[in-house]
């Protein structure tokens, strides 16, 4: 595929700062790999010394005077963008159209109960499992392996990874994409303690995922005890989260790998919870709110807060803990020092 820069800012905005808009690209790569011919991009000016190294024939640059105005006649072409990670984007769906192959039909190997409901241009993979009064939208697509339980909604264009197990009753809306090994919908964890044994409390709600929700490979995401756990529209979770029943996860929202959520907490919109943050159960965190990563939340968190720490504690105040911890071993030493000194004066004085 050729296009040219002309052609490629027609469809992805900006502006050509430098160059010859006549120039074609035939495909994309990182700045410190790209070669002729290819696109790249830079949206930090810690990178910006690059552009005098790279190869690329043109490099999509933050909208900034300092960015092109320092360009030589050697430069690549310099493509002025507002938000340009956003316009790399734009561009490797260009030269990577999305294509999986994948046919409307169902596999002769795939085991599909009474009374489910097929859309058109559907896709049920072999060995999928889709059981009774399931229903599934419009060109959405079950992959290999999966089971559907029994009641299950799954909304349009909505793909089922491999191993994708969505246990009975739960919902999925449209366009939701769920990698492989996930499991939606397994018994919350509630249990209650009488003589001495751990009496299992029956699990009766279900999940809700709304539209435009990707779920990463090997999360959990557990049924409600009652009424439900939701996941609400445009939310992204990455591999290896567990949330817990009756969790309540607003718009847009990020969780990062290895996130624990549990039980009835509500996540507001726009909050993003770092790689390996863990939230008590029965909190609510703020609408953008952010959560830096290992942190472990025990408290409400307000709107618009940054914490970190164990317990997470606001960001500057815990940055400034850190610091201090830092410097025990000196004022351990110094604390020793002054109190060899105070006894030294007290023996003179007796």
């Amino acid at each position: 595929m050729f296009v040219t820069i002309q052609q490629l800012v027609e469809r992805i905005g900006g502006g050509v700062k430098q160059g010859d808009a006549a120039v074609s690209v035939t495909g994309v790569e990182g700045i410190e790999r790209a070669g002729p011919g290819q696109l790249s991009f830079i949206a930090h000016k810690k990178y910006s010394p690059h552009l005098k190294t790279t190869n690329a024939s043109a490099v999509i640059v933050p909208d900034s005077e300092e960015f092109w105005s320092a360009a030589t006649e050697d430069s690549p072409v310099l493509i002025a963008h507002s938000q340009p990670y956003y316009a790399f984007l734009l561009a490797l769906r260009i030269f990577h159209p999305e294509d999986t192959g994948i046919k409307p039909g169902i596999d002769p190997r795939a085991s599909i109960g009474e009374n489910v409901g097929i859309a058109p241009g559907v896709h049920i993979g072999q060995n999928a499992v889709v059981e009774d009064r399931a229903e599934i939208g419009a060109e959405s697509c079950i992959l290999p392996g999966c089971y559907v339980g029994r009641g299950a909604k799954i909304g349009s264009e909505t793909t089922i990874g491999p191993n994708v197990s969505v246990m009975h009753d739960c919902e999925l809306g449209n366009r939701v994409r769920v990698h492989p090994g996930t499991v939606i919908g397994a018994d919350g964890f509630g249990y209650v303690q009488q003589g001495g044994v751990h009496h299992k409390i029956p699990q009766v709600g279900k999940v809700v995922i709304e539209d435009d929700v990707e779920i990463g490979a090997c999360v959990c995401i557990d049924r409600a005890t009652m009424g439900e756990t939701r996941i609400k529209k445009g939310t992204k979770i990455d591999n290896l989260v567990q949330i817990a029943h009756n969790v309540q996860v607003g718009e847009h929202t990020i969780i990062v790998s290895q996130v624990g959520i549990s039980g009835s907490t509500k996540v507001g919109k726009n909050v993003v919870l770092a790689g390996q943050a863990g939230l008590v159960g029965h909190i609510e965190i703020g609408d953008g709110a952010i959560v830096a990563a290992q942190s472990g939340v025990a408290n409400s968190i307000p709107a618009n807060m940054k914490v970190l720490g164990s317990p997470a504690r606001e960001l500057g105040r815990e940055k400034r803990i850190h610091v201090l911890i830092g410097k025990l071993p000196e004022m351990a030493k110094r604390i020793k020092e002054l109190e060899n000194r105070l006894a030294e004066l007290e023996d003179r004085t007796e």
